[in-house]
């Protein structure tokens, strides 16, 4: 199938790209232009598109430009500023971004004959945390009390009210929790980093060593989204597959950022200790998980990585390319290997 991935120079649009490549779809994207130093850049992954588009979602015509070059089977809308603390810095930015970039896509895809399927990517941030332990199922409250979180909260609440209210290609959100795994050198995000400050000798530094987090592997968290895709593709009925889906981990993976810190230092075998970050900031939920015991049920999907392998492989995939590995063949590698372990649990890829 021929697929459009927005957001595909970020950190899982570079991951997604390449699996659905091995699998052996046509894939093309519109994006900004990478981060320096992204994983998009380090294996220069543009080569392997059939269109690269650079552009803004916040322009209608680039959006629908790229859906009328690219006429895909599959959109994927993953484009999105992904950052708490950013969105507190540019609240209008994030908003403009992740409400009128969704808009612009929604509206693109209607008028694109081609498409399939399109599959909004959220967060779990879009719930009303009530600070309770027990994982959020898709039909509760949604909320936000940071700019980030309420502009995705505001995306899915649009996506929904546009899967109600026009008769477009199947329409799915997908809502997933903190993903992890090599090759993300995105700002603020812990294992980036842990890896830097441990590369550099020192200390890495956690601004909330006991906030809990739903820890989930990059191809887990891709599978399930291609599940859902699937299903939406080979339903004749074309509706069943809409509305919000989770694509969270078990209880076992609700793990402190501090846990995870520990175990970080473990696989790299490094002589450091993780320090608090005294420094004033802004707030962050401290707890919040999701329950995706639906999509277990009607698409078979599950974690396939528990929550030790899943910071294990992202641990494996720094020291590797360190090390001098080629970050091509690496992200190649552990593609491959979660395939092979699918395909060993007897579920499709």
């Amino acid at each position: 199938m021929r697929f459009l991935i927005t957001g595909h120079t970020g950190f899982k649009g570079t991951w997604l790209s390449l699996m659905l490549q091995q699998r052996g779809h046509s894939v093309s994207g519109l994006a900004l232009d990478p981060e320096p130093g992204s994983l998009f850049d380090r294996i220069a992954l543009s080569d392997h598109f059939e269109h690269d588009i650079r552009g803004d979602i916040r322009d209608p015509e680039v959006t629908q430009a790229a859906l009328s070059t690219v006429r895909p089977d599959v959109v994927m809308h993953l484009a999105a500023q992904p950052l708490v603390r950013e969105s507190y810095r540019n609240p209008r930015g994030t908003i403009e971004t992740n409400v009128v970039g969704t808009l612009n896509m929604l509206e693109a895809v209607e008028a694109t004959e081609s498409v399939r399927a399109h599959l909004v990517v959220t967060t779990d941030k879009v719930y009303r945390n009530v600070g309770r332990v027990a994982g959020y199922a898709e039909d509760e409250p949604l909320g936000g009390d940071d700019p980030y979180s309420a502009s995705k909260a505001m995306a899915d609440i649009l996506t929904h009210s546009w899967i109600t209210s026009f008769r477009g290609p199947p329409t799915a959100i997908a809502r997933a929790g903190n993903v992890i795994g090599g090759g993300d050198f995105g700002k603020d995000r812990l294992l980036p980093d842990i890896v830097t400050a441990i590369a550099a000798g020192q200390a890495p530094v956690l601004r909330y060593p006991e906030s809990v987090r739903p820890w989930q592997h990059v191809l887990d968290c891709l599978q399930g989204y291609l599940a859902l895709v699937d299903a939406m593709v080979d339903d004749p009925d074309a509706t069943s597959h809409q509305g919000a889906w989770n694509f969270g981990p078990g209880p076992e993976s609700f793990v402190t950022v501090s846990a995870v810190t520990d175990l970080a230092i473990e696989f790299f075998r490094a002589d450091v200790r993780w320090e608090p970050d005294t420094t004033p900031t802004f707030e962050e939920a401290t707890l919040l998980a999701l329950d995706a015991r639906k999509s277990t049920r009607e698409l078979n999907w599950r974690n396939v990585l528990p929550f030790r392998d899943a910071v294990e492989w992202s641990v494996d995939w720094y020291a590797a390319v360190l090390q001098g590995a080629d970050p091509e063949e690496t992200t190649r590698g552990q593609i491959n290997a979660f395939d092979q372990r699918v395909r060993d649990l007897g579920e499709p890829t």
